[in-house]
């Protein structure tokens, strides 16, 4: 098995497959999905809800387009499913965080502390709002 590949390799096949866009595109493009593995172990509040699903989206498109190509590129494949699972941890992470009260477990009093902020925010502008009308 391992002799074949080295072979293949040693090809003027192998060799153009190395030397051509079909081999160093998708490497390059590894950055995007380790990037967003190793932003999995990172503070959720860092997740931007926008650009997450929309990587996700866009490498959906083009696991797409890496299948219909011919001859197909598995390895721009495999990198743009790599992207599209993490993003969608990210997504996940960041609907956690944001909206089922993640952010209140990881920071409880902070939390607390901005609500309160913003209800003396909401009665000043009320207050103000008042003395306003009465002028």
């Amino acid at each position: 098995m391992a002799s074949t590949f080295v072979n293949w390799i040693k090809s003027p096949a192998g060799r153009q497959y190395f030397f051509s866009t079909h081999f160093w595109g998708p490497v390059a493009n590894w950055g995007l999905p380790l990037a967003a593995i190793a932003d999995i172990s990172k503070d959720p509040e860092m997740i931007s809800g926008v650009m997450s699903p929309t990587l996700a989206g866009y490498s959906a498109v083009f696991m797409r387009f890496a299948w219909r190509v011919q001859p197909r590129n598995y390895l721009l494949f495999a990198c743009h499913a790599t992207n599209a699972a993490a993003q969608m941890v990210q997504c996940g992470r960041f609907v956690n965080y944001w909206y089922m009260g993640g952010r209140e477990k990881a920071h409880p009093v902070s939390s607390r502390i901005e609500d309160a902020a913003g209800k003396v925010k909401e009665v000043a502008t009320d207050a103000t709002r008042e003395v306003k009308t009465a002028v």
